[in-house]
């Protein structure tokens, strides 16, 4: 590893994660976890500048994708999304890392994937130790020391440290004497100097020395992977191209058996059950179910087969001895029917959810199913694609493309913005699920479906300028109107009284789009009574709203 400026790794590495500490230290994460991604990516692209490693033309469409999740933290503020996004684009990085110089990633198998991963997370670990141990090469090829000779060392320290020590020692009573006339002169100046003198108190000693050694851990863990980035990138090997790395140990007759059994029964299954997959509201008394048993039952069962079918014939294609033309045609056509039937199946269990979703009102972990199975489905159509033209290798790419594509559907759509319109509009159109009869058998029946208000009150910032939108509706029932206006009255009381101002390091675009939504209804909003869990009056009930989530 011979690097023209191996310290500046150190340094970077270092000022990356110290950053991202003092941000921390600022306040809770916002804007900060976005800057902290773009500040690493943009310390491993100046190093590579520096070290003259250009970067392959493949690996510069992984940095849109980085950039586009790191920036949606700080947009979007919902929990399910924002893991979403920071697991694609540390993700993305991580991807960066390992194909910075090679590029090759667009061509990576599964197992590509999952060797580069544990590679990087070796040389996070190992690399570091081996830039600070081993000797500098010079341009001739002979191992010098990386460290100076003691006499040019101490001739260095006399020539500039022992000037600059006399300089601090004449500045220091200097500057304390000026501060301190200054501090007198105006009362923020005095605040401020107190505060920076707070910051080296000894009972903080302790902490510093905490902070200071993780700083450290995480910037020696940082400055690895740019190491990995900037060295073991450049000449990649893909695994499985000149020879395959799995032994094809099953016969073709064995994978037969094995396809044509399971294309047996799901074929059963779906021509069996065909009417009681898509039969839908009619079929729900079929042997005796609730409907919120023929509702929940089917998709979640239904989407296991899925995966675990799609993962099967993954398995099967990698094992399998295919040696002839004929061979690969009834492997390649038993694992088509296979993957077709799969689809079938998961739009009966796509049908199933969205019949749930009809009855009971959308939630976060509904819509984020919703989404995957339509992804899901697109990579499953996709597998039958590279089948046919026998490019089973990009299937990891289509999984990373499904990947990015499920994240970005989350953010374009925003999921609690989306469960407050598809909420609020079964609220209007009076359909709802009412409790069981006497029979033991539920119905359908037309009434006033009842906005949850509690779990609205759950929902986080995302949501708020949605409700607000719905609130300010002209022919929104007084029904909804008012169990709108409770919840948004508990948002309000939660940004204490729209006056709530985050650190800037906790700057979120969605916490502030919520508090300038309510801003132009807060004087519509109800009065929250006093009281320890802010009580609201809806309808002639008590609403509380407890421990509110921005």
């Amino acid at each position: 590893m011979n690097f023209r400026y191996r310290k500046l790794i150190w340094i970077v590495a270092i000022l990356v994660i110290w950053a991202f500490d003092f941000m921390l230290h600022q306040g809770e994460p916002g804007i900060s976890l976005t800057i902290a991604i773009v500040l690493s990516l943009i310390g491993g692209l100046l190093l590579a500048y520096i070290e003259e490693k250009k970067p392959a033309w493949t690996s510069y469409l992984l940095i849109p994708l980085i950039l586009f999740f790191a920036v949606m933290l700080s947009v979007r503020r919902e929990a399910g999304t924002s893991f979403t996004n920071l697991f694609l684009s540390v993700g993305g990085m991580a991807i960066l890392a390992v194909t910075l110089v090679g590029g090759k990633w667009l061509r990576y198998s599964l197992t590509d994937y999952v060797v580069k991963f544990f590679s990087l997370a070796f040389g996070g670990l190992t690399n570091g130790a081996v830039l600070a141990f081993r000797k500098k090469e010079s341009p001739e090829g002979v191992e010098e020391s990386s460290e100076p000779a003691p006499a040019a060392a101490a001739s260095g320290w006399k020539t500039i440290g022992v000037p600059v020590l006399r300089g601090l020692l004449i500045a220091i009573p200097v500057i304390a004497l000026l501060a301190a006339l200054l501090a007198s002169a105006d009362p923020i100046f005095s605040k401020g100097l107190e505060n920076l003198l707070d910051l080296f108190r000894l009972e903080k000693l302790g902490e510093y020395l905490f902070r200071a050694v993780y700083i450290l851990i995480f910037g020696y863990v940082l400055a690895g992977v740019y190491i990995q980035a900037l060295v073991k990138s450049e000449d990649e090997k893909l695994i499985g191209v000149e020879k395959h790395w799995l032994p094809a140990v099953l016969g073709i007759v064995e994978a037969v058996v094995i396809l044509g059994l399971v294309d047996l029964l799901f074929a059963t299954f779906v021509g069996v059950q065909f009417r009681y997959f898509f039969g839908g509201q009619a079929n729900i008394s079929l042997e005796g179910y609730t409907y919120a048993e023929y509702a929940r039952r089917g998709f979640g069962e239904l989407l296991a087969v899925s995966i675990i079918s799609l993962l099967l014939f993954l398995g099967l294609s990698s094992i399998t001895r295919r040696e002839t033309r004929a061979q690969r045609l009834l492997f390649g056509g038993l694992g088509i029917a296979l993957v077709a039937l799969v689809i079938v199946m998961l739009v009966s269990a796509f049908q199933r959810l969205v019949l749930y979703e009809t009855a009971y009102g959308f939630s976060a972990m509904r819509t984020y199913t919703h989404i995957f199975m339509i992804w899901l489905g697109l990579l499953l159509f996709a597998t039958i694609v590279l089948e046919i033209i026998q490019r089973q290798r990009a299937f990891a790419l289509m999984a990373v493309i499904a990947a990015v594509g499920f994240g970005i559907t989350l953010n374009l759509i925003n999921v609690e913005a989306f469960i407050v319109r598809q909420n609020v509009a079964l609220a209007e159109s009076g359909v709802m699920l009412e409790p069981q009869s006497s029979s033991g058998m539920e119905e359908m029946q037309t009434s006033r479906y009842p906005l949850d208000m509690q779990y609205l009150n759950t929902l986080s910032s995302d949501a708020v300028p949605e409700m607000v939108a719905a609130f300010q509706r002209s022919n929104l029932s007084t029904h909804s109107k008012e169990r709108l206006g409770a919840v948004l009255a508990c948002k309000a009381a939660a940004y204490e009284d729209l006056t709530y101002q985050p650190a800037w390091v906790s700057f979120h675009l969605s916490q502030s789009r919520a508090v300038e939504s309510l801003r132009q209804v807060v004087e519509q909003l109800p009065t929250l009574e006093p009281g320890e869990y802010g009580e609201v009056q809806v309808q002639g009930d008590s609403f509380y709203c407890y421990d509110i989530l921005r």
